[in-house]
Order: structure tokens, then sequence, then C-alpha cells
């Protein structure tokens, strides 16, 4: 199972971007997807997530700005962003729960490449 995320860059301040990630592979089914994001020297943190039902959830400093939503029928997840700011700036990883054909009894949690967001004038 892979997680590819895409659409990261540059963006001036008060801009927008959007986020997409495709779970790829032997997969059987997807609950939870979320986005996370790492700052230089800080600890991962939960941007937002999803369940397969489509409840979300937003940390507080991206309510009203961000949103997130997914693709069931592509496996996709998606994190729309604007009203950027620079502290907004880092890699942001696309998350997942789900269960491989292999192995449908045993969730798994797995983790995309990362994606570099700069938020810079």
């Amino acid at each position: 199972v892979q997680l590819q995320a895409s659409g990261g860059g540059l963006v001036q301040p008060g801009g927008s971007l959007r986020l997409s990630c495709i779970v790829s592979g032997r997969i059987f089914s997807i609950d939870r997807m979320g986005w996370y994001r790492q700052a230089p020297e800080k600890e991962r943190e939960l941007v937002a997530d999803i369940t397969s039902g489509g409840s979300t959830n937003y940390a507080d400093s991206v309510k009203g700005r961000f949103a997130i939503s997914r693709d069931n029928a592509r496996n996709a997840v998606y994190l729309q962003m604007n009203s950027l700011k620079s502290e907004d700036t880092a890699v942001y990883y696309c998350n997942a729960d789900g269960r491989d054909v292999l192995n449908v009894l045993i969730p798994r949690n797995y983790w995309g490449q990362g994606t570099l967001v700069t938020v810079s004038s």
C-alpha cells in the first residue's frame, strides 16, 4: 500500500493550495484519512482528518481556512488550504488507517512521503 501526496509548492501569504493524496496498492478498505504537517524543528502535528463517513476534525490553527475532503471511489483525500500564513509552512504528510487484502483482520496505519508547502512573499 502506497500513499502518494502532491500539490505542495511556494505560495504568497493569503494564497491557496490544494493537496491531493492517492492510496494505491493492495488496499482492502480505508477508514480514517488525514493530513499532518511538520515544520522545521517542530513535532509533527495533525492538521485535519476525515472518517469514511465524512466526519471531519481540524486543528484549531486551521479551522475556517482549510477544508479536508475525500473521494472513496478513488481512495483519495484532499486538503484545500486558503488564506495561507507563513506559519503554515511545513512538510505535509497524508496518513490513512486501512487494511490490505492480505491481512484484512489487521488494521494498519500508512504514511505518504510528504509534500513541502512554503508560504512566503
